[in-house]
């Protein structure tokens, strides 16, 4: 299964676990036993209030609602490397520029030959797990989902947004209709695959 662009790469554990919504869950704490010695953070927890109060009253957010989210969870993710903290980050980042963002901290909208020299640029070193699934199955998912600010409405505006990642991105994608403990799995074996190869 080793065929997402890291082989030859020096990987150094940043993990955004992707997708619709949270993939439908109740919880993303399950996805906490791919820590292995990283940090865990939910994007969710990091969301303005201005923009959890938007979502709550069935109103999606545009890119420059997220563009500050996103640059917030950069420097999150920055300052943890700083530390040599392994992280893994559970994030719907649903379009390319948003997952540009979160690994550069710059607007992906802005020209590549107007953007400034970056330093922080972490993407060649982030490792995008994109959860994919029906919205049949996510709909039936989030329906027994409870306390979460993302109502059943606005799944349908995700699936409209959705750029599911490609080359030259980093990354690999799962089917969410598998068991929980199946997921994990198949995703530590791809990890593993990876870390071997760059060592």
């Amino acid at each position: 299964m080793c065929g997402c662009g890291l082989e030859d790469r020096t990987v150094n554990c940043r993990i955004c676990i992707a997708g619709i919504t949270l993939f439908g869950f109740s919880s993303p704490d399950p996805l906490a036993l791919l820590q292995l010695g990283c940090k865990f953070y939910d994007a969710d927890d990091y969301h303005p209030v201005e923009n959890k109060k938007m979502m709550s009253q069935g109103i999606p957010l545009n890119d420059q609602d997220r563009y500050p989210w996103l640059c917030s969870l950069h420097e999150l993710i920055k300052r943890e490397n700083a530390c040599g903290q392994h992280v893994v980050l559970a994030c719907s980042a649903l379009k390319k520029a948003y997952r540009k963002t979160l690994t550069t901290g710059q607007d992906a909208q802005i020209p590549e030959e107007q953007r400034q020299h970056n330093e922080d640029d972490i993407s060649s070193h982030t490792f995008f797990i994109h959860l994919q699934g029906s919205i049949e199955l996510i709909s039936e998912r989030m329906q027994k989902r409870r306390g979460h600010f993302m109502p059943l409405t606005l799944l349908q505006s995700q699936f409209d947004t959705l750029e599911p990642p490609a080359a030259p991105e980093l990354f690999m994608a799962v089917n969410i209709e598998k068991d929980i403990s199946e997921i994990v799995s198949e995703i530590k074996a791809e990890l593993d695959c990876k870390m071997q190869k760059s060592a």
